[in-house]
């Protein structure tokens, strides 16, 4: 998928999803918000892919709301949408960070630069996040005099106690890449979040599919605790997965040290 907002690229059984508006710190706008929630559509059910790293061209992931977009009136044009609800309750504002749950392997978000309010919420929707020491992060809403609206009841109830979501969304106040490490707002941080990512989803790529996104669903589906449904969903998957070709392949590569041999899931449709 090519664009002026959003490129995708895949090689080796890892996707790249890259925002491409650079000389706006990839600020979204109408095409933006349309493009993100159609790559991660498009990976949902994407053939032989087994990690996808997303990140944003130029210095920052995502700096947030286009404001002269947002004032200019052209996003009069964009308010159904916000009326138009999925089977999942969302609608195409909040798509573009939950979509990415839908993605059946893990989406690890690369944060440089500037990520703040509905760019950080896009961030929020992925699996992990790595940023850099010195990336500026913020649920920056308030600032605008408006709460975040793009999923973030869904994702970040899952990172951070509540007094602390709660501080950080009545101030605005821009934490650095390692501040957030330490409250648990990303994953971890790295002078290079792209090469680090990149590296880690090659790390995940090499690891049974099919176990990797069993786990993404027992996780998905079951944390930060689902008492006897999850137990239930820990046994269901993982009689599925005993036995099968890709659990005896990643045993005889555990055995032999070796690179294993892999078959991927086919897509869903």
């Amino acid at each position: 998928m090519s664009g002026d907002r959003v490129r995708i690229s895949v090689k080796d059984h890892v996707a790249e999803v890259a925002l491409v508006r650079s000389g706006k710190h990839n600020a979204l706008d109408g095409e933006m918000f349309v493009a993100v929630a159609a790559a991660a559509e498009q990976l949902a059910s994407q053939a032989g892919l087994r990690a996808v790293v997303l990140h944003g061209e130029g210095p920052s992931f995502c700096s947030g709301i286009d404001v002269g977009w947002l004032a200019g009136g052209e996003a009069e044009g964009f308010s159904e949408h916000a009326r138009q609800r999925d089977p999942s309750g969302a609608n195409l504002f909040q798509r573009v960070a939950t979509a990415w749950s839908e993605v059946p392997v893990p989406v690890i978000a690369a944060i440089q630069g500037n990520c703040l309010g509905g760019g950080l919420q896009i961030a929020l929707g992925a699996d992990l996040r790595i940023a850099s020491p010195d990336a500026k992060l913020s649920i920056r809403e308030i600032h605008w005099g408006l709460v975040p609206d793009m999923g973030i009841t869904a994702t970040l109830p899952r990172l951070l106690p509540l007094d602390v979501a709660k501080e950080l969304t009545f101030t605005g106040r821009i934490v650095s890449g390692e501040e957030a490490s330490e409250l648990g707002l990303v994953t971890r941080t790295d002078p290079d979040p792209l090469a680090a990512s990149r590296a880690l989803a090659a790390e995940i790529a090499g690891r049974s599919p099919d176990a990797v996104r069993a786990a993404k669903q027992l996780y998905d589906a079951s944390w930060p605790g689902a008492g006897p449904v999850g137990m239930e969903l820990e046994s269901e998957l993982q009689f599925g997965l005993l036995g099968s070709p890709n659990q005896m392949a990643a045993v005889i590569a555990g055995v032999q040290g070796t690179p294993g041999e892999f078959t991927d899931p086919e897509p869903r449709v």
